[in-house]
């Protein structure tokens, strides 16, 4: 179980060499690196070098109490790849990973090779902004696992998914520290996609779930990343890359395979 230490925090990582170009999974909200279990093997079998980090607060990583903005996660990841010396990665970051992985394409535009989202509120539309304060306070409240299973358990999950899959995860999730819970959430709302320092110039992807109401403001995040490319999945809610794996490493596979130029 390999750890960094960065100023006294305690950062965990999953990793498996690779001769191919290094890709950093970056999972989201209350999640952790397993998340990302079926592309770190399929993509580690085409012999890719994996990182998958437990972001601060999550998994086997420290957990202090201190606010959790986009921007620390992002600058951990930055960190993180300097110090394993992973260059030019493709970062691939699920949900609130991929806010993470948007900003630091934005901030650190010479880190990353490529950038792929899945269904990230990268801009949140705004009935979802609305309800924003609403499940703060419940999370606020004295059975935050509670809050988060019910609110979890309806918005970002569809009829087709697998029960006991369902189940896992929002086992995992709900284990979370209530800090965590609540600052994580506070900073994934807070962030502003419009007003990043600069454009994402390196090749993007955003594949969109099953779901019935859209996950970010595809308008509105198309006008940020022009020439993104799209992907959807089809018979799948939020947690795509556990559902229906096969079709997220086809369209990872495929966007890597014509939009990621060789260095």
């Amino acid at each position: 179980m390999p750890f960094l230490d960065k100023d006294g925090i305690a950062l965990h990582y999953e990793s498996i060499a690779g001769a191919a170009r290094p890709i950093v999974f970056i999972h989201g909200w209350c999640c952790d690196h397993t998340f990302f279990a079926p592309q770190a093997a399929y993509f580690a079998a085409l012999g890719h070098r994996i990182i998958a980090p437990d972001l601060r607060g999550h998994g086997q990583s420290a957990k202090p109490e201190q606010s959790y903005p986009i921007a620390a996660f992002a600058d951990d990841i930055v960190w993180m790849c300097r110090e394993l010396n992973v260059k030019r990665p493709i970062l691939v970051g699920h949900s609130m990973g991929g806010i993470i992985a948007f900003d630091i394409a934005t901030r650190y535009p010479d880190l990353p090779a490529a950038i792929a989202m899945l269904d990230a509120a990268i801009v949140l539309p705004d009935a979802a902004r609305a309800a924003v304060p609403a499940f703060l306070e419940s999370l606020e409240a004295p059975d935050p696992a509670k809050a988060l299973r019910d609110f979890v358990g309806t918005v970002f999950f569809i009829p087709t998914d697998d029960p006991d899959r369902k189940r896992r995860i929002l086992d995992v999730m709900a284990k979370a520290p209530q800090h965590v819970m609540v600052s994580a959430y506070r900073g994934l709302a807070d962030y502003n996609a419009e007003t990043t320092p600069s454009r994402v110039a390196v090749p993007s992807l955003y594949i969109v779930a099953d779901e019935p109401s859209a996950r970010t403001d595809m308008a509105r995040l198309q006008m940020l990343i022009p020439d993104l490319h799209i992907g959807r999945t089809v018979g799948s809610g939020h947690f795509c890359q556990l559902e229906v794996p096969d079709q997220v490493n086809a369209m990872l596979s495929r966007f890597i395979a014509t939009a990621v130029l060789p260095d």
